[in-house]
């Protein structure tokens, strides 16, 4: 308790730009936080789906009883039964379809990363505004005469250390977790894109081509 009481007088310090930095930090987090829930409830795929996709040969109502099983918002749900669905139609027409869906749900995963990337830019920016207040204030308490208050100007420069600090620590976290994503989000395209060719594939043998 003592630890975050002494926290907060230090944030305290840093002056007025602590404050949308603030609001930054909690955006930050909240977007993190959601992308993290949104791929563990809606981008993974059970082991036993997935394997059946693998083996080529499967049976499509075997696909359509282990599809169901998923959440009704999966991804990879959504996606597979388009396919499903169009798997009577030309291959290519499926494919097509396929596609459309594959970007829709790639504009989804992508949601909002754009505001972590914004916030790595910005936060070491607010930070640096900070830093500024902070030096103007300690120069000011040194007048033609000489120093005037040097506790005054002691408390300039840790606003102006305190205001950088915290500007970069939530930039490097928001950086840490806008790379993730987007990684996870490359992953999760790659492997929808892979098993949509595997189906695709499949629906071609059944046509024939």
């Amino acid at each position: 308790m003592q630890d975050l009481h002494e926290s907060l007088l230090t944030l305290k310090l840093g002056g007025a730009m602590i404050i949308p930095l603030s609001v930054l930090a909690v955006m930050a987090f909240a977007i993190m936080l959601e992308k993290a829930m949104l791929y563990w409830r809606y981008a993974r795929l059970s082991k036993e789906l997935l394997d059946l996709v693998e083996t080529y040969g499967f049976a499509w109502e075997s696909l359509e009883e282990k599809t169901e099983n998923l959440n009704s918002n999966n991804y990879f749900r959504r996606f597979f039964n388009v396919i499903i669905n169009n798997r009577n139609r030309p291959a290519w027409w499926t494919e097509s379809r396929a596609a459309d869906e594959a970007q829709v749900i790639e504009t989804a995963l992508s949601r909002r990363l754009w505001v972590l990337e914004t916030i790595v830019t910005a936060a070491p920016l607010l930070g640096l505004m900070g830093t500024i207040a902070g030096m103007m204030h300690a120069f000011q308490l040194i007048g033609s005469n000489g120093l005037v208050n040097p506790t005054g100007v002691t408390g300039g420069v840790a606003q102006a250390l305190i205001a950088t600090a915290v500007g970069l620590f939530i930039a490097l976290i928001s950086l840490f977790g806008f790379n993730y994503f987007s990684r996870l989000q490359a992953q999760t395209m790659d492997e929808m894109e892979r098993l949509g060719t595997r189906l695709i594939d499949h629906i071609r043998v059944d046509q024939g081509e």
